[in-house]
């Protein structure tokens, strides 16, 4: 994506990493996963792993077969420590405009995605960090994992969508509560308050992530993709639009090869076939 070219000299020198590999891919039996790779600034969000990411992002959308994808950080200590704020000191106001934009880009490309999202939270997700968890559709984090919209400390505001999307998942109250404090809290915290669904030791994260995405995977992917709008989209409208976008949806499937494969194996009694037509 082109950038301002003065923002692509701002590297972290001291760490031992280039641009290559600041995200990792693995595609295998229909899951992608996709690792931020910056363990020693802790995944912060830089200029160079936002525009990897996003690439990652692209491709994936479009790959047919991708069915779910798994969110992760590398390391124990953090999923994502948010924008990467030594970089962001280098910057004048043009360049910091568009890191911010860079950021709210990413974690809206996510919230898009038409597979469904698994983030496995293995440490902190602070900021920018915690935003690009929030449009997950399930989130699963480790016992040392720890959530925080903290702009306000640093006299900023959530700008990739916390003030919008924390309110809608965790209800009004809790989520001005937590962002007008800059509150840290816990991942117990966190899955009592409906932020995370479960909580797992660092050594089940991923196996947990990939049981819950074996059990979409084993679904019509179509259908999975329909279902996931109608849900997004449903939320945000009244009872009746939400309806007739399930009714979309549901015309969209409806001449599809698996609903009719899905038939023939429930009168076969044999497990499905499906194929994404």
């Amino acid at each position: 994506m082109p950038f301002d070219p003065k923002i692509q000299n701002f590297r972290d020198t001291p760490l031992p990493e280039d641009r290559q590999g600041l995200v990792l891919t693995a595609i295998e039996d229909g899951i992608a996963t996709v690792t931020l790779n910056r363990v020693q600034a802790h995944n912060a969000l830089s200029v160079e792993m936002l525009e990897q990411f996003i690439d990652t992002l692209y491709a994936l959308k479009f790959d047919p077969n991708v069915r779910v994808i798994v969110v992760t950080g590398a390391g124990e200590k953090s999923f994502c420590a948010g924008a990467d704020l030594i970089q962001r000191g280098q910057m004048d106001m043009p360049q910091t405009r568009q890191h911010i934009n860079l950021i709210r880009t990413a974690v809206n490309e996510l919230d898009l995605m038409p597979q469904p999202v698994i983030a496995a939270v293995n440490g902190v997700a602070f900021g920018g960090g915690m935003e690009l968890a929030l449009p997950a559709d399930i989130r699963i984090a480790t016992p040392n994992a720890k959530f925080g919209l903290t702009e306000v400390a640093l006299a900023i505001i959530p700008g990739a969508g916390g003030t919008q999307r924390l309110p809608r998942l965790i209800g009004l109250a809790k989520a001005k509560e937590l962002i007008l404090t800059a509150r840290r809290i816990d991942a117990q915290e966190a899955e009592r308050i409906g932020l995370v669904n479960y909580v797992v030791s660092h050594e089940e994260l991923l196996n947990k992530a990939y049981e819950l995405a074996r059990e979409i995977t084993k679904n019509g992917p179509m259908a999975v993709r329909q279902a996931k709008l109608a849900i997004n989209k449903g939320v945000e409208v009244d009872l009746a639009t939400g309806l007739s976008i399930e009714q979309n949806a549901y015309e969209v499937i409806l001449p599809s090869q698996d609903r009719l494969e899905g038939l023939r194996a429930f009168k076969e009694k044999r497990p499905p076939v499906y194929r994404g037509e």
